[in-house]
């Protein structure tokens, strides 16, 4: 049994919701998100209310609570949104954004060009910190862990691109 799939997931005013065999479409204010769900998964719909359950409970258990949390991921993205912060930090490293493309200066001899996802969106403030926005929380996580593979922390002087609220562990120098 899955604690996490036998949570319905509410679907708030100003969202519309289509179920075509195991396509689901969900529309709001944000945009359109479809995803199309495992063949042992069925989604239901009562009224405010989606349901998530298993054809049979052999092999798809496993699938159940996934199917659900992507399904919740569906329709809190397409109504509140979802964002990461990534933190830049050592000297001369900034950042800044020219339409969809994040231009990263850290400490290469030229700067790098990162092309957003479609779908994300990236503001930022001090030059350093960089806050990517969207509908889709896959999308978004998959950008922030290929900025961050640019420039990773390093243990020393805690020098590069970290999430926010990341905590590095770090080393000691050399002693003399």
């Amino acid at each position: 049994m899955s604690r996490i799939g036998k949570k319905v997931v509410a679907v708030p005013q100003g969202v519309q919701v289509t179920i075509e065999d195991q396509t689901v479409t969900v529309q709001g204010k944000l945009g359109t998100l479809t995803r199309v769900f495992h063949p042992g998964v069925k989604i239901e719909r009562d009224d405010d209310v989606l349901s998530v359950a298993v054809k049979n409970r052999d092999g798809n258990s496993a699938l159940w609570g996934l199917a659900r949390s992507l399904l919740n991921n569906m329709v809190v993205g397409v109504s509140k949104g979802f964002s990461r912060v990534l933190e830049i930090q050592g000297v001369g490293y900034r950042a800044a954004v020219n339409d969809t493309v994040l231009q990263l200066n850290l400490g290469f001899s030229h700067p790098i060009d990162y092309q957003l996802p479609p779908g994300v969106t990236a503001q930022v403030e001090k030059n350093v910190v960089v806050t990517l926005s969207g509908m889709d929380p896959e999308r978004i996580g998959q950008a922030c862990a290929d900025i961050r593979r640019y420039r990773p922390p390093e243990p020393y002087k805690g020098k590069g691109i970290r999430n926010a609220g990341e905590m590095i562990l770090r080393k000691v120098g050399k002693k003399k």
